[in-house]
């Protein structure tokens, strides 16, 4: 079953690339924290999806909100796609251990090793302040005043 609002958020622990890792702990207090989970870097409806965030990152950022879109692809790929799609927020990993941060979340399809859309936003004091979740083939459509209505 996966988080609801109201919940204390599950710890993260994901992968940006070889030196870099993004943790809740370590925006906890400072930032929400827009937790986008997807299936699969370079398909369309998660390039959709990615387009639709990067078009709205100065409202997220204005209301002090770290985006953070997450899959369980290698790092490597992550960054790759995140540099041919010009983007400008943090593409993290979920590959090792494997769905990990999917599963604590309650996104994680077992049968195809990959997360659903799940989206979470984290209040600054740890609490989930809004969640959506969609299945597999689902497009979420617009984030934006959804999740911003929940900072706040």
């Amino acid at each position: 079953m996966a988080v609801e609002a109201g919940q204390q958020a599950p710890d993260f622990d994901l992968q940006v690339n070889a030196e870099t890792r993004v943790r809740l702990e370590d925006l906890r207090g400072e930032k929400n924290v827009l937790l986008v989970f997807h299936p699969y870097a370079f398909t369309g409806i998660c390039e959709a999806e990615s387009c639709d965030i990067q078009d709205n990152l100065d409202r997220y950022r204005a209301a002090d909100t770290e985006v953070v879109f997450v899959s369980c692809d290698p790092w490597p790929a992550r960054q790759a796609w995140k540099k041919q799609l010009g983007h400008d927020y943090t593409f993290a990993s979920d590959f090792w251990p494997h769905g990990a941060a999917a599963q604590a979340y309650g996104v994680f399809d077992d049968t195809r090793g990959v997360a659903v859309r799940g989206t979470f936003l984290v209040g600054k004091d740890g609490v989930v302040k809004w969640a959506l979740v969609h299945a597999l083939g689902e497009q979420r459509g617009t984030l934006v005043e959804e999740s911003l209505a929940a900072v706040g």
